[in-house]
């Protein structure tokens, strides 16, 4: 065995042995000590074999980073500086350099490196500020130590001197990073690393903490910071040995297998995930007070605000530094209803707490708790509050503070709760207050497609009503029942009647929670043109006020489920279903109809004719006019296509002679060029001329990057209309979805109703998403010999639900073949050929 095999197999070995300890005792400072170690007489060895010849002096190896920290975790990558005196020697070296660093890489070790001198190294890099925030952690390995002895006093003097430039950069790349997890810890798969409150933040708390020496206040390492410390590394550990590389996801597959590993007392991945948010938690608070502290130091523009909104102060609470205190917190013993307006004040003000507030509270968190227990009419204070226009952080700081829980001991159910499922971003209570901040954000917008929706939330009379029933429409879901909306209004019912909220405003609240799902499941689930839909959601709204409620929640609702949630094409869809049941409610009708001259209608009545009567119930006269002018064509060409875009994305109008799997078809081209459908319909008239059209979204901007691939798309669907190309063969190019981790895998799930329509039968499908999924299922329809009038498509994430309108022979299907056809529909969903 040669020496470097020999080094390399005792390295493997010593990296293992570490591994079985840490999974016997876990304790991740020793494992990651101890990968330093090891790497330290790697490096060192390393050195001695091809630096050391020829570089007796003016190089040295330091380590910076995790590793000049000592905290090499089991798959990081390992941070070294190669200081050298000059340019000269880096230059004549460069061979020997490269030679080392590769002998690195061959050991396994993912090495990233710099080169500099030490006049490098003291200089500020606007442009690589990470490259100075690193040397904060330097620590010299091997090499000349003279040279070193160079650079320590120098960069002393530069972190002396530039503290506050290096600070205020920190902050902002720590701003940054917090949003783009859009500034909260409560992702139900967090990154540990990167997002707030993890292992980055912890690194940032420990940088300013060494820049304090220089003039920044002391953010002192505290018993509970210190748990927090050792649960994140403890818990990174574990996922790069899991997954064998840098993994930094907590997603669902870990989150049931880890609770054992870490040697917590919480063995349900429930619980143990809301102490993975309490750690976090702390650590993102400890963080921002100390980001506060550095940039309220930094800018004259931010001190000049924060001076004008000490105006605030009054009688109860003071204004300093952009916070809130309380100006005599001892008043909590004798009226404890003081903290509620200091919550109330956060709302109206948007200002946090300082921390002195939130030190204040939990000292007297004994007399709030005895008080707060018993119910009492507090819903004109609890009212105020949730009509403020900041009610989103007032509820924020009344959660950090526990007060929350105290008053609705029923959002306890809720708090830092997973529930798995690859649409939602967030913890069912960061959903809930991100609900209702998405109402703040609504009454501020200046957007076009936001307009109606602001005017809508502008007609209401009572938006705290509205923003109650978002607080508790999913506390249901704490109980893991079934149903968690009828749960929600129980729960709802006890906290109102407790605090003395008015019956008119309950029921209006009852009402809110029990159908907050109505709107969004008719929107992907149901044809908003069929009459049989708006009867059925106006009886459940029952007024018009209602429904405005209703709308607003539902938007809300969706908006907050993710950052992308509500599309365009969603908005729209809400509008259409509000819309729609408005006029349903009304009873106004829309009863207008195309004008113009006797040899135009003439042609109108041959192309209508078979046509089904929603087809003019559901058609603009300008969309009639382009399907009259693409049936005018038709008569010259075997097939026609027209691609138009649309709000939320573009429509496919095609006209063809009615042919087997003429629709799925066209399903299947659109989807080999990686479109996303979101609604299709498809006609027929007495002559056989089939109208499809087709909703879809272009989620690559291919479309419109690229103008000629609109041409492409176009020739090809006419060529698959004219069935001169195998549509199965175009589906191989699509790229393939990332398949679901194994406890998102989706079953096929198909429902028959014969009683959502008056002339069709409603086929509701649920599978997993694929490519080429609506073409096998509109494959399969077709050889069972069903005429499909219309079809409705969403797509959650890995979650497909397709909804079909068909009939057979001009009626609804007869029971006795839904079984045959369930199993063929099925067999689709899973991609097997069925005859």
């Amino acid at each position: 065995m040669t020496t470097a095999a020999k080094r390399h197999s005792e390295r493997v070995l010593a990296l293992e042995t570490i591994r079985q300890q840490f999974e016997r005792n876990g304790d991740a400072a020793a494992a990651l000590s101890g990968r330093t170690a090891v790497v330290d007489s790697e490096v060192k060895e390393l050195f001695s074999a091809h630096l050391a010849p020829a570089f007796p002096k003016g190089l040295a190896v330091l380590a910076v980073g995790g590793f000049g920290r000592r905290e090499l975790f089991p798959h990081s990558d390992v941070d070294v500086c190669l200081l050298v005196e000059n340019e000269r020697i880096a230059a004549q070296g460069r061979s020997r350099i490269s030679s080392f660093l590769q002998s690195l890489w061959d050991g396994k070790l993912r090495v990233s490196h710099s080169v500099r001198t030490v006049a490098e190294c003291c200089e500020i890099h606007n442009q690589n500020i990470e490259l100075n925030i690193s040397l904060l952690d330097r620590r010299f390995l091997v090499g000349d130590e003279a040279l070193y002895a160079l650079l320590d006093p120098r960069l002393a003097n530069l972190f002396d001197s530039q503290r506050m430039l290096l600070a205020r950069h920190l902050c902002r790349l720590a701003r940054l990073r917090h949003g783009s997890f859009q500034d909260t810890i409560y992702h139900l798969e967090p990154n540990i690393k990167e997002s707030p409150g993890g292992l980055r933040d912890l690194h940032l708390i420990g940088w300013l903490t060494k820049l304090e020496a220089c003039g920044i206040s002391r953010f002192r390492s505290s018993t509970e910071l210190e748990r927090a410390r050792n649960f994140v590394f403890a818990l990174r550990c574990i996922l790069h040995y899991r997954a064998r590389r840098d993994d930094n996801i907590l997603n669902f597959d870990a989150q049931e297998e880890l609770p054992e590993q870490t040697h917590s007392p919480q063995r349900e991945p429930e619980s143990w995930m809301r102490e993975y948010y309490r750690h976090v938690r702390f650590v993102y608070g400890v963080a921002l007070r100390a980001m506060d502290t550095v940039e309220s130091k930094n800018s004259s523009l931010l001190t000049g605000f924060q001076n004008w909104r000490s105006r605030l102060s009054n009688a109860d609470f003071t204004v300093a530094r952009g916070r809130v205190y309380f100006k005599a917190p001892h008043a909590m013993e004798k009226e404890p209803e003081l903290v509620l307006r200091l919550f109330h004040f956060v709302a109206r003000h948007g200002i946090r707490l300082s921390v002195d507030a939130e030190r204040r509270i939990q000292e007297h968190f004994p007399y709030l708790e005895r008080y707060f227990g018993m119910p009492r009419p507090l819903w004109p204070v609890v009212a105020d509050l949730l009509a403020q226009p900041h009610a989103g952080l007032g509820l924020r700081a009344a959660q950090d503070c526990a007060i929350l829980g105290l008053i609705f001991p029923e959002w306890k159910l809720i708090e830092c709760y997973v529930v798995r499922d690859y649409y939602h971003r967030y913890t069912v209570d960061e959903h809930t207050i991100v609900a209702i901040e998405c109402l703040q954000a609504l009454a501020r917008s200046t957007e076009p497609e936001h307009r109606r929706f602001a005017a809508l939330l502008a007609e209401i009379e009572e938006p705290a009503v509205l923003r109650l029933a978002l607080l508790f429409h999913d506390v249901g879901k704490g109980l893991h029942t079934a149903n968690h909306s009828e749960q929600s209004v129980l729960l709802a019912t006890s906290a109102m009647e407790r605090i003395g909220v008015p019956q008119k405003h309950q029921r209006l609240v009852n009402l809110l929670i029990c159908q907050h799902l109505s709107l969004s499941a008719a929107m992907i689930s149901r044809d908003l043109d069929d009459p049989v839909t708006t009867r059925m959601l106006a009886g459940k709204v029952g007024t018009i006020e209602a429904l405005k409620y209703l709308t607003l929640l539902t938007y809300a609702d969706i908006a907050a489920v993710n950052p992308t949630a509500l599309s365009p094409w969603r908005m729209e869809q809400l509008w259409r279903v509000y819309t729609a049941t408005y006029r349903e409610l009304t009873r106004e009708l829309q009863t207008d109809r195309i004008a113009g001259t006797e040899k135009e209608a003439d042609e109108r009545d041959i192309f209508l004719k078979g046509l089904p009567a929603r087809y003019l119930r559901t058609r603009t006269g300008e969309e009639i006019r382009l399907h009259l002018e693409l049936a005018a064509r038709r008569r010259h060409d075997e097939a026609v296509i027209d691609i138009g875009k649309t709000k939320g994305g573009y429509v496919v109008t095609a006209l063809a002679k009615d042919r087997l799997n003429l629709f799925a078809s066209v399903a299947g081209a659109l989807a080999s060029f990686g479109m996303n459908i979101l609604k299709a319909e498809a006609f027929a008239n007495q002559q056989g001329i089939v109208l499809d059209t087709f909703v879809f979204e272009d989620p690559s901007h291919t479309l419109d990057l690229n103008p000629t691939e609109v041409d492409r798309l176009k020739l090809t669907l006419e060529r698959v209309l004219l069935g001169r190309v195998a549509v199965h063969e175009l589906l191989l190019c699509r790229p393939q979805r990332i398949v679901p981790a194994k406890r998102g895998r989706i079953a096929p799930g198909v429902a028959f109703d014969n009683e959502a329509s008056d002339t069709a039968t409603l086929i509701e499908i649920t599978a997993e998403d694929r490519p080429g999924l609506l073409y096998d299922i509109a494959a399969a329809l077709s050889r069972a010999g069903c005429n499909i009038e219309v079809v409705l498509v969403s797509t959650q994430v890995h979650r497909a639900i397709d909804v079909f309108y068909v009939s057979a022979d001009g009626k609804k299907l007869d029971q006795t073949a839904m079984p045959s056809l369930r199993e063929s529909l099925e067999a689709a969903c899973r991609g097997e050929m069925r005859g």
